[in-house]
C-alpha cells in the first residue's frame, strides 16, 4: 500500500479529533462510564451511555471550534485546525451534525427519560456555544449539563429513580468550576474578543479564587454527601482535591496563564468519580 495516499486522510483525521476537544470529551466521557458501573449499569448499558456522552461531546466540541472560527483565525491560534485551514469548515460541519445525529438515538437507547434528561444537557452545551457564552448566564449550560449527568445514568435503572440530591449538586459544582477554570488563561483575549461570561466579567482576579472554591465544593459534597461515615479513603480524596483545586491559585505567570487550572478540573472529576467507584457508593 502506498503510504502516501494514506497519510492525508490520517493527517484530517488527527486534525479533525483535534478539533474536537479531545481532552474534554474523553475525560467527561469516562466519568460517566465510571458512574454508570457504578451504579450497576452493566457493562452493556454503561458502553452505550458513554457512547452517548462522547458523541455529544463531540458535537459540542467540533460546533464551539465553527462559531469561533473567525476569532480564532484573528488570534492566529496554531492549535486550532480550523483556523490554520487543516480542516475545511463543512467537514467540520458534517462531522459535528453526524455525531449530535448519532447522539440522539445512543441517548435514548439508555432509557427514555435518562436520554431525554441526556439530550437536556447536550442542548445547553450547544446553546453555550451559539451565545451564552457571551452574557453573565455563561455558566448556567456546565450547571446544568454536568448536574444531569448523574440522572442520566439512574434514570435507565429499574424503577427510573433520580440520583441522590447531593449527586446533582455535586455534578453542578464540577460543571461550573470547569467553566471558571477553562475560561481562565483566555480571559484578555476574549474580553478583547467581545466574549464577556461570567468568568471574563469577573476578572482574573477573582477568577483564580473562584475557580478553587466551587471545585473544594464540590469535593466535599462528594465525600460528605453519600450517608454513612467518611473513611480513610474518602478524606484522602478530600486532601487530593484540595491540592487540585488550589493549583489554580499557585503564583507565578506562567501557571496564571496556562492550561494548569482546567487540567487540574479533569483530575479532580476523575479522583471523585474515582472514590464513587471504589466505594461502591449508589448515586441513588
Amino acid at each position: 500500500m502506498d503510504s502516501s495516499a494514506t497519510s492525508p486522510f490520517s493527517a484530517r483525521l488527527a486534525a479533525l479529533a483535534g478539533a474536537g476537544h479531545p481532552q474534554p470529551a474523553v475525560a467527561v466521557t469516562a466519568l460517566v462510564a465510571a458512574l454508570a458501573v457504578a451504579a450497576g449499569r452493566g457493562p452493556a448499558g454503561s458502553a452505550v451511555l458513554a457512547a452517548a456522552v462522547l458523541t455529544g461531546q463531540l458535537s459540542v466540541g467540533w460546533s464551539n471550534d465553527l462559531v469561533d472560527l473567525h476569532r480564532d483565525r484573528a488570534a492566529g491560534r496554531p492549535d486550532k485546525p480550523l483556523a490554520t485551514g487543516r480542516l475545511a469548515p463543512g467537514t467540520v460541519a458534517r462531522a459535528a451534525g453526524g455525531a449530535l445525529a448519532l447522539c440522539v438515538p445512543l441517548s435514548l437507547a439508555g432509557g427514555l427519560a435518562a436520554g431525554a434528561v441526556h439530550l437536556v444537557g447536550v442542548v445547553a452545551a450547544w446553546a453555550y456555544n451559539l451565545g451564552l457564552k457571551r452574557t453573565a448566564l455563561s455558566w448556567l449550560p456546565y450547571a446544568v449539563a454536568f448536574g444531569l449527568l448523574p440522572a442520566f445514568v439512574t434514570l435507565g435503572l429499574p424503577g427510573r429513580p433520580w440520583p441522590a440530591g447531593w449527586t446533582l449538586a455535586a455534578g453542578a459544582l464540577l460543571g461550573m468550576g470547569a467553566h471558571v477554570a477553562n475560561v481562565l488563561p483566555d480571559i484578555e483575549a476574549d474580553l478583547a474578543a467581545g466574549v464577556r461570561g461570567l468568568p471574563q466579567r469577573l476578572g482574573r482576579g477573582p477568577c483564580r479564587v473562584l475557580a478553587p472554591v466551587l471545585l473544594s465544593a464540590a469535593s466535599v459534597v462528594l465525600v460528605l454527601g453519600p450517608p454513612g461515615p467518611v473513611g480513610r479513603a474518602g478524606w484522602a480524596t478530600l486532601a487530593v482535591s484540595g491540592g487540585l483545586a488550589a493549583v489554580g491559585a499557585l503564583p507565578g505567570e506562567a501557571v496564571r496563564r496556562g492550561r494548569l487550572p482546567f487540567l487540574a478540573t479533569l483530575g479532580l472529576a476523575l479522583a471523585a468519580v474515582a472514590l464513587l467507584v471504589l466505594s461502591g457508593t449508589a448515586l441513588t
